[in-house]
């Protein structure tokens, strides 16, 4: 064997870090402002349960923590999925000595997503029903887009894009993802309605009273509120809108892998995710908005 070779095997891994807090600012770097906010709230009570420094943290100790864990199995299901990250990557870089968090898995959480599928009349009874119109705007892109809140609040007006006979917004996802989103002509025209005469790029396409862009909180009250006037039981969130985009366009013949890429979920849109670069169709042409 090459001897060069086997004296860099042999060499000990190195750790990346030095600390416990250095390990989470590199394990929190490039996630989204809110996810940083809420996997530190649940390192931080991991952390509290166990009283220990996260190399001397054992088994029984992770155990203890989810034993301790109240609340709806989809909060208690976050919180372990973020510690097992957590203790995963600690070990990957070398900071931890073995990941105690590979013997243990999150609790399963029922699948309530038919829950949050509204029908096509309900949407619909949401979007005409408000009479705002940058509400009423908002509420359309959030279904025909199939865009997280947070990509649709951080819309600017660069990212808005003539094509075609319609035109695009280009969302920008978790983890750096991209994706194009062509628009219906009636969409399309919805959204010009509100683009400021003498425009400047960098304004956000939904602005808030005091002129920024809307925040989280403003865009859950608003897609609320318009549940509440349709008559929808329930508290309806922007995700139910996206889950309603990818249920009717399918009902409507679009594509399984043309609704994956429009919503941008992983699996095997991880290698296609710049395929709507410039696209000629998307999920949301097959929309009734």
């Amino acid at each position: 064997m090459n001897t060069a070779l086997t004296a860099v095997h042999s060499q000990p891994i190195v750790s990346q870090a030095n600390s416990d807090d250095q390990l989470i600012a590199l394990w929190l770097h490039g996630k989204s402002e809110h996810s940083q906010r809420a996997y530190l709230r649940d390192a931080e009570d991991f952390m509290a349960h166990s009283g220990k420094l996260l190399p001397a943290i054992t088994l029984g100790d992770l155990q203890s923590w989810m034993d301790s864990l109240t609340g709806a199995e989809s909060s208690r299901n976050r919180k372990v999925s973020a510690v097992k990250s957590l203790l995963s990557f600690g070990h990957r870089v070398g900071y931890l000595p073995m990941n105690i968090g590979a013997a243990v898995k999150a609790p399963k959480v029922k699948n309530k997503l038919a829950e949050r599928i509204l029908t096509e009349d309900e949407v619909l009874r949401m979007i005409h029903q408000t009479d705002k119109q940058r509400d009423r705007v908002l509420l359309r892109v959030l279904y025909a887009s199939a865009g997280r809140v947070s990509e649709v609040v951080g819309l600017r007006w660069r990212d808005v894009k003539e094509n075609g006979d319609s035109g695009q917004v280009t969302l920008f996802g978790k983890g750096g993802d991209t994706r194009v989103i062509k628009l219906s002509i009636a969409t399309w025209n919805e959204l010009q309605a509100i683009q400021p005469e003498h425009i400047d790029e960098d304004m956000p396409v939904f602005v808030s009273q005091k002129g920024g862009s809307l925040d989280q909180s403003q865009v859950n009250r608003i897609v609320k509120a318009a549940g509440q006037r349709a008559g929808i039981t329930g508290s309806v969130s922007p995700h139910w809108l996206r889950h309603s985009h990818a249920s009717h366009a399918l009902d409507r013949g679009a594509s399984v892998a043309l609704v994956r890429d429009t919503l941008g979920h992983s699996s095997v849109a991880i290698t296609s995710k710049y395929l709507h670069a410039k696209p000629g169709e998307s999920s949301a042409l097959h929309l009734a908005v």
